[in-house]
């Protein structure tokens, strides 16, 4: 196992411990098993069944088993591991009961927003309901359902953190809101499950992250920048650099999902992510600073006029409700994230 992971487990175990107990002896089912999401969850969940021995057992849906097994061979290889085929709109159900569901289904895709937006609403919306379906039958007592902080759609720019109780919402007749209107649906889907049966339904409005498993050719600029310094080259960017995100870790993203998922009130959302607001052309300096050698910063984008576009969670409720915090800076996830892909790289993979 990669050290820095290992590092990550043991403290993200340190943080939850209390909380694995009720896991003990139970059995858990989870979608978007081989996404960043998928892959951090499993990786706790086994180190905590290891370390506890709580005789946990897990299924997995993949659309593609042999892919999963190929990019995560020791997750693969877990004897409490059951790795179940099907697409995550129609899968057949697996027999038995399983105590606790995590829907994590479904990427925040700019390629297929873009190329096939009735699909991405589709897959979302349908898949849902497939998996809300499945707990019912299969006696489950609590789901997760990872949502998005797109759900808000946009953040008015003179708000500086957007609270779960925004009454704002995206543009219906645009196309390009497909995966925001989708999360929204899915969570009245939640709601109405809810409201008519016994199960405990989680919602974690999901923000951007780094860390381990995320792909660093993908649509995340964070991801990007720390590409290219590792590259040797300048950080670019195509933007004007104004716009304002924040990121949290991996790790820490597992302590804050696996807390909702235990600890959570049912059907009260939870955003999760860091109040660490920087603009785009300060996350680009600041992965050129953290990361040697120092690489060049090029903004290609003229400036706008516009305001400039806000994606930054409040995260008061969980911080009170849950006593959840934010504990790793965004110049600590660069330096880890580009020590992981680093490390990947040493080990014969390329960097994406």
């Amino acid at each position: 196992m990669n050290e820095l992971l290992r590092e990550d487990l043991k403290e993200c175990l340190q943080r939850t411990r209390p909380l694995w107990e009720e896991l003990r002896g139970k059995s858990i089912f989870l979608t978007g098993a081989t996404g960043f999401f998928g892959a951090w969850l499993l990786e706790t969940l086994f180190y905590a069944n290891r370390e506890l021995a709580l005789q946990l057992r897990a299924t997995i849906l993949t659309r593609n088993p042999e892919s999963f097994r190929q990019a995560l061979p020791h997750l693969a290889a877990e004897p409490s591991l059951t790795i179940l085929a099907g697409d995550v709109r129609s899968f057949d159900f697996p027999t038995g009961d399983f105590d606790y569901v995590i829907h994590a289904a479904t990427d925040a895709s700019a390629k297929l927003s873009a190329e096939d937006p009735t699909l991405m609403f589709d897959t979302i919306v349908e898949g849902t309901r497939r998996v809300l379906e499945f707990a019912r039958q299969a006696g489950t007592r609590k789901v997760l359902f990872l949502s998005s902080g797109a759900v808000y759609g946009m953040q008015p720019p003179e708000v500086s953190h957007l609270a779960e109780d925004a009454v704002s919402g995206p543009e219906p007749l645009n196309v390009a809101s497909c995966y925001a209107e989708g999360k929204r649906a899915a969570e009245l889907l939640c709601a109405l499950t809810a409201h008519t049966s016994a199960i405990e339904i989680k919602i974690a409005r999901c923000y951007a992250f780094a860390g381990p498993y995320m792909k660093l050719d993908a649509h995340f600029a964070i991801g990007n920048f720390i590409r290219d310094s590792l590259r040797g080259g300048a950080i670019r960017m195509a933007g004007d650099g104004r716009a304002v995100r924040s990121y949290m870790y991996g790790g820490e993203l597992m302590v804050w999902l696996w807390t909702i998922l235990f600890r959570g009130q049912s059907l009260r959302a939870y955003n999760v992510g860091s109040e660490e607001a920087v603009t785009i052309a300060e996350l680009a300096r600041a992965v050129s600073e953290t990361l040697e050698p120092k690489a060049a910063v090029e903004i290609l984008g003229q400036p706008g006029t516009a305001p400039a576009h806000r994606y930054v969670p409040s995260t008061a409720r969980a911080q009170k409700e849950l006593g959840l915090q934010c504990r790793v800076s965004l110049r600590e996830s660069i330096r880890r994230t580009a020590r992981w892909a680093r490390t990947t790289a040493d080990e014969g993979k390329e960097v994406q």
